[in-house]
């Protein structure tokens, strides 16, 4: 047993290293649209995450942590990463703008757009299926992922910068007890810090996102538990309900045990990752994401 748990650090350790050497990215050389300063909190960025290339198999996620749109969680953005690497993807951490630094939506969308253009329009520099790109997030950052799904674009053809031109539309997306609506049910913390204290109905209904899903919302897997105190289980409901009356397939999973802000839930009361990460594995085998 000590044996096992001593070989599955080590395993963590030399895959922590390699994913370290790679350098977080800015996403916009020049600056981020209305960047208030120039600190490492304006700075949004992509950090890259590679899987064995032995293993990896082509698909791509890019991951937005939780945090409320106050702070970042590291164990919904660098060990999500590390896990989906064990599975041959490639994995890519944004670090995004927040309401704890001054930014109010549109500035978080913004990055988390760019995030995906600038993904697809690298793919072949880590030899990446522009195809197979999805978005993960977690809470206020299943937040933005939702958002990314239901107000994603084609991209600007005309545009001189070649990751302008790229579709921001994810492939499938991954939302891990996710903040969906801005109305009765939200995180009143995350819609604060995304909207100000007093938004117009206008732009809660507008990233109040199960109220924006249509018939090309990509495909999705949903998770959440029962036992949330901080975002009700309704969030999840409402977008599966939504993709549901418009055709959209996905995968939803209500677990009785967890909380909220689990992550991959590998420390105590759980001695090995909650079941929901299996369960996802299996979504994404079907989906062509993983090739074991």
């Amino acid at each position: 047993m000590k044996t096992g748990f001593a070989s599955a650090i080590l395993l963590l350790s030399l895959m922590l290293s390699r994913a370290e050497m790679q350098a977080p990215i800015p996403l916009w050389p020049n600056g981020a649209p209305g960047a208030l300063g120039t600190n490492a909190w304006d700075i949004p960025t992509l950090t890259p995450y590679l899987p064995d290339p032995a293993g990896a198999g082509g698909a791509a996620m890019v991951i937005c942590p939780g945090g409320g749109y106050a702070h970042l969680a590291p164990h919904e953005g660098r060990d999500y990463a590390l896990w989906l690497n064990q599975h041959g993807v490639t994995g890519f951490v944004l670090k995004y703008r927040l309401g704890s630094h001054g930014y109010r939506y549109p500035a978080e969308f913004e990055d988390v757009t760019r995030a995906m253009r600038w993904v697809r329009a690298h793919a072949a520099d880590y030899r990446i299926d522009p195809q197979r790109i999805g978005i993960m997030g977690s809470s206020a950052g299943g937040h933005l992922a939702a958002t990314l799904l239901t107000h994603f674009d084609a991209g600007n053809p005309e545009a001189d910068d070649p990751v302008a031109r790229q579709s921001s539309r994810p492939d499938l997306g991954i939302l891990c007890y996710a903040v969906i609506t801005m109305g009765k049910y939200t995180h009143q913390g995350s819609k604060e810090n995304l909207l100000g204290k007093h938004p117009s109905p206008r732009l809660v209904k507008l990233l109040s996102d199960e109220l924006q899903v249509t018939g090309d919302t990509p495909q999705c897997f949903i998770w959440c538990t029962y036992e949330d105190k901080t975002v009700p289980m309704e969030n999840s409901l409402m977008f599966a309900e939504a993709l549901r009356k418009h055709h959209v397939p996905f995968a939803l999973h209500i677990y009785q045990n967890g909380g909220h802000g689990m992550g991959l839930a590998d420390k105590p009361p759980f001695a090995h990752p909650h079941p929901w990460a299996n369960d996802c594995l299996v979504w994404l085998k079907h989906h062509d994401f993983l090739n074991d």
